[in-house]
């Protein structure tokens, strides 16, 4: 492991003891730090706190805002929910995962730029279907419009 890795996951393990080794917050702040919760950044965690592994992987698959593998730079978010599913969101995700090239399983693209989402609502309803696209809300999509919006991003 490299020593500026080292590091910070020691800073992150003491901060986590002064907290009460709260797994939800190291595994937050090792997602925060490095974009994502690495496999040996638990494993070193789980030997230093004494923590089993399982436990740290139980909280890191039951909540959905962790991520075990590297996210892309823009993060597309596609509401799935009912109003949104009604008027298409199928048709936007299915388009989208073709434009990135995403196969299978794939949510990030190969070049690390996009990884795409699908939730289960949004709470926006009135503009349905709704895309998030990092933080930035689009509303009323259409699929065409949705790729359109999509090529800011890729420059």
């Amino acid at each position: 492991m490299e020593k500026e890795k080292e590091e910070i996951l020691e800073g992150i393990y003491k901060a986590a003891q002064a907290n009460g080794d709260n797994i939800i917050s190291i595994l937050q702040e090792l997602q925060h730090q490095f974009g994502y919760v690495q496999k040996d950044s638990v494993e070193w965690f789980a030997r230093k706190s004494n923590i089993p592994e399982a436990k740290f992987y139980g909280v890191l698959t039951f909540y959905s805002q962790f991520h075990m593998s590297p996210r892309g730079k823009n993060i597309v978010t596609v509401c799935s929910g009912t109003v949104c599913h009604v008027k298409g969101s199928a048709r936007i995700i299915s388009k989208l995962r073709e434009d990135l090239k995403l196969k299978g399983n794939e949510v990030t693209t190969k070049d690390g730029l996009f990884t795409l989402e699908n939730v289960n609502c949004v709470g926006a309803c009135s503009i349905a279907p709704v895309v998030i696209v990092n933080e930035k809300v689009y509303g009323k999509m259409s699929p065409d419009k949705m790729l359109k919006n999509l090529k800011a991003y890729k420059e």
